[in-house]
């Protein structure tokens, strides 16, 4: 799945699901360093598991995040 970002560096977030867990995560855009090493922490966690952790994190002033649009972009293939 692909989603697009919202208020965030980042642009597209490339997600990859199977039976619940997390396979794999690709961002575009953003900062390459801090999105990779979100990427590693999240696969093989259980998508519900990583909604919880990233879920309403902030970036400076903005109301989102990096983590926060990883988590509504899950949240969006779990339900």
């Amino acid at each position: 799945m692909t989603y697009k970002t919202q208020g965030v560096c980042s642009q597209l977030i490339d997600i990859e699901v199977e039976n619940g867990v997390i396979m794999s995560v690709k961002f575009t855009g953003g900062c390459h360093g801090n999105l990779q090493g979100v990427s590693a922490l999240v696969k093989g966690m259980k998508v519900e598991d990583a909604i919880a952790r990233l879920k309403g994190i902030r970036c400076r002033d903005k109301a989102t995040s990096c983590p926060d649009q990883l988590a509504r972009a899950l949240e969006s293939i779990a339900n």
